[in-house]
């Protein structure tokens, strides 16, 4: 493949970051105003808000200019310089040596010439998701956002616009929640196999992408943090995320001071724009109860007493775009999305568009088939809370982080519950993780001999049918025959149960109990 390499010509200056005291005291001087301190003591006052509780389910972009050699994964930029790896040899191959074509010379080709945000917005709907966290940067270095701090980003290389704007705002036109999501902290250590042979990684005239360069084992030095603690303040205050999530290497303890300043300066921030936040971080890096912890690839073996998120992608193989993506199908999602929601966690699933601006169509189908059977039985999932079990059925789910390299294959007699109370009435809902094939349904859990019912059942429903329907309840289960002509979708079915009420008056559910 001939690309052409970056003409230096064409990129503005460099940016000179050395001198961060002005801007540190405008962060301090909102951490200040209040009202939380940068303290884990006053940090713990911070709740995450009811929408995003309820939302449930968020579509998760990697976009970049990874996406034009398209090669492994999102971290060819660094896998590149790794002599004796696949993407060494690939990318000598097919690029030539690294000292005249290295990383820096893909950006001018990510032009996303075809990208369309109203188009990516209105598949996200249909989709179901209620939020959209794209990435504003990667370990790259690479901005997809307009930054005063380098001259790397959208703006001046490859789109030449700032697509991240474009997307937030469609994103509001559709009534949607903007997010962003931040990998620059390992960005200390990325490009350093560059360093150990012929690169250019080495020129000086590009060591403001490349740079630091350093040793992992390194501990970054006070103005790379406070370069990623602006950095990040900078996509707060240009973009107002209403979700800021932060990829693996700030639970590295050089961080701590600055974690606190951040989520001080952010929740501040939020107050004054009148908006509730939600801080997503991995592994221990923010203290329990100051923000919400996303565990990248996995579920949890049971219920969560706190509220946690699982971000996950279409694909076990990459998180970008890809052209040999072992694809999960959309069953699989479905069930991940209910497994996730019955054990008190919302799920954020990633799409990778490709370097022209568009979504896959194998990406496409598969979220528009989730939205397809969310149109049926969202109202399993959107609102509700944990049931008193988060399951049941013979088949173990994969637990812990990065635990979806297999399929889980789940059958007729694995369930996940949620439950939801509307204005006096107790739903309670299983959700099918696998279609059912002889149109018959039985929930052990809802049997008289479970124990787990404190009221008798008033009504049975499948969701997506108004009709009658033939159930009974006995010792071992309860027993639903579902409908003929039940509107087929890629996930299982839902059983919905109402509870008999708690209290002689009780509200009519119009929306729930009578449809409308």
């Amino acid at each position: 493949m001939s690309l052409s390499p970056l003409d230096p010509s064409t990129l503005p200056p460099a940016v000179d970051v050395s001198d961060n005291s002005t801007a540190l005291q405008a962060v301090d001087e909102v951490i200040d105003q209040g009202p939380f301190a940068a303290t884990w003591e006053s940090l713990a006052g911070y709740t995450p808000p009811s929408w995003y509780r309820d939302a449930k389910f968020g579509i998760f972009i990697h976009w970049g200019a990874y996406s034009v050699p398209a090669f492994g994964n999102e971290w060819y930029p660094r896998t590149m310089y790794q002599q004796g790896t696949a993407a060494f040899e690939h990318h000598v191959t097919t690029y030539g040596p690294h000292r005249s074509f290295g990383y820096k010379d893909f950006l001018p080709h990510f032009t996303m010439e075809r990208f369309d945000p109203a188009q990516w917005v209105g598949l996200f709907r249909r989709a179901g998701a209620q939020y959209v966290v794209p990435v504003a940067e990667h370990h790259d270095g690479f901005a997809m956002y307009e930054t005063a701090r380098s001259r790397w980003h959208t703006g001046n290389i490859g789109p030449r616009r700032d697509v991240f704007r474009a997307l937030l705002e469609a994103l509001d036109e559709a009534w949607l929640i903007r997010g962003a999501s931040s990998h620059r902290a390992e960005h200390w250590f990325y490009m350093n196999p560059g360093l150990a042979f012929d690169s250019d990684v080495h020129e000086p005239d590009y060591l403001d992408l490349y740079g630091p360069a350093l040793r992992k084992e390194i501990t970054p030095t006070e103005r790379f943090l406070e370069d990623w603690l602006l950095r990040t303040v900078e996509i707060i205050d240009t973009y107002q995320p209403q979700l800021l999530y932060f990829d693996t290497g700030i639970e590295e303890p050089s961080f701590e001071p600055y974690l606190r300043r951040l989520a001080a300066y952010y929740y501040n921030r939020a107050a004054q724009w009148q908006r509730e936040v939600v801080i997503n971080h991995k592994w221990e890096a923010f203290r329990p109860g100051t923000a919400v912890v996303d565990l990248e690839r996995g579920s949890l073996a049971s219920t969560s007493p706190t509220l946690w998120q699982n971000d996950t992608s279409v694909s076990r193989t990459s998180w970008c775009w890809v052209p040999d993506h072992d694809y999960k199908s959309a069953a699989e999602l479905i069930a991940e999305l209910a497994d996730v929601v019955a054990k008190n966690g919302n799920l954020l699933l990633n799409i990778g568009p490709q370097a022209d601006g568009t979504i896959a169509e194998e990406e496409s189908a598969l979220l528009e088939a989730i939205g397809d059977w969310l149109g049926v039985n969202g109202e399993a999932i959107y609102g509700t809370r944990p049931w008193l079990i988060h399951g049941e059925g013979p088949t173990r789910a994969n637990a812990g982080p990065h635990s979806d390299g297999e399929r889980t294959s789940y059958g007729s007699e694995d369930f996940r519950f949620t439950t939801m109370t509307e204005v006096g009435h107790d739903y309670v809902y299983a959700v099918a993780l696998a279609p059912v094939s002889d149109r018959r349904v039985r929930v052990r859990s809802f049997g008289r001999g479970a124990g787990l019912l404190d009221r008798p059942i008033q009504e049975v429903r499948v969701l997506g049918h108004r009709g009658e329907l033939a159930w009974e309840l006995t010792d071992d289960a309860l027993e639903v025959t579902l409908p003929a002509g039940l509107r087929a979708t890629a996930g299982g079915p839902v059983v919905r149960i109402e509870l008999a009420p708690a209290s002689p008056h009780q509200r009519i559910d119009f929306f729930h109990g009578l449809g409308i």
